[in-house]
């Protein structure tokens, strides 16, 4: 009972630390920023002139937007941008296209953190596209080509308060902090659970038991093992958690900064069973699409890994 305690205090602890000392801070920062940008009209300036250049991926000026959220906001921040291009008659081959686009791209609530860690923000950011429009057209010309094309569109720009004046200029980074407090806080339960898992699996043993029995295998095609842990808890308890989880690694020098920056292709993207529980929630056209979006998520993904393992 007193080793349980003692994981979960030590969980608690790293979570809230986390949460409070190194998302809170990026996230007031980069939430501000991308709200002024939004509000002063420059990201509806830049939405318009990127969209010609990614409507052969599949892509719709919305559908750029969503990409501009994923990167620079948060990976639950798209879900607004998808429910408003369901209600809006966007097709299901365009919906599909644009949440296999986010579900391969990196997230910003875990890539920023993570430079901290060491991680190359502006090549992860690069390759980060490149899997996003290589998912994006995989599932729209791909695995998507037989879902219906057919729209109805009454609006393909999105909606934001505008700051005219000083008073609504200090309101949009109130309302950015807000969020950025609500993004941190609510991730701290999830982390504390997630950690407390990981951290009772490495206790038994069970996580060494693993990557001994995978070490063979791994060392075959000369792959880090120390790997399984950070995989095992993002594709099941999300990319938060696994952010903890290699903060802690690295600290204890289980972990090196050139593995993340090599393994960042297949770490950082919210696909996995939290991501994808909050993406689908955007609407039922959304969750019908999820599973062909993700074929061509994992096709981003591959792009991803691939670059960041030839080039690190």
């Amino acid at each position: 009972m007193e080793i349980l305690i003692d994981v979960i205090l030590r969980a608690g602890r790293s979570a809230v630390e986390l949460s409070l000392f190194v998302l809170l801070p990026i996230m007031v920062v980069m939430l501000s920023l991308m709200r002024l940008l939004e509000a002063r009209g420059a990201l509806d300036w830049l939405v318009a002139r990127l969209a010609p250049a990614f409507k052969p991926f599949g892509l719709t000026g919305l559908g750029v937007f969503a990409a501009l959220q994923i990167n620079f906001v948060s990976f639950a921040a798209p879900v607004a941008t998808l429910t408003m291009m369901e209600q809006r008659g966007t097709s299901n081959r365009h919906l599909a296209a644009t949440l296999a686009m986010v579900m391969a791209m990196s997230q910003a609530n875990a890539l920023f953190p993570m430079g901290a860690m060491g991680l190359a923000i502006g090549k992860t950011l690069l390759f980060s596209l490149l899997g996003g429009l290589a998912a994006a057209a995989a599932t729209y010309y791909g695995f998507g080509r037989r879902l219906s094309a057919e729209e109805h569109l009454t609006d393909d720009t999105p909606h934001h308060p505008v700051a005219d004046t000083a008073k609504g200029f200090l309101d949009v980074i109130n309302r950015a902090g807000a969020e950025a407090f609500r993004i941190a806080v609510g991730a701290i339960p999830m982390l504390v659970l997630s950690l407390v898992a990981v951290m009772v699996l490495r206790t038994v043993g069970a996580v060494d038991a693993l990557t001994q029995a995978l070490a063979p295998l791994l060392h075959q095609f000369n792959i880090y093992t120390a790997l399984v842990l950070p995989v095992f808890t993002k594709y099941l308890a999300g990319g938060t958690a696994m952010m903890g989880v290699v903060g802690e690694m690295l600290r204890d020098h289980h972990f090196t900064v050139a593995a993340l920056n090599g393994s960042a292709g297949f770490l950082i993207n919210p696909l996995d069973v939290p991501g994808v529980a909050v993406l689908i929630s955007a609407g039922s056209r959304v969750a019908a699409v999820w599973r062909t979006a993700a074929l061509g998520a994992c096709v981003g993904i591959a792009v991803r890994a691939l670059g960041h393992g030839l080039l690190g």
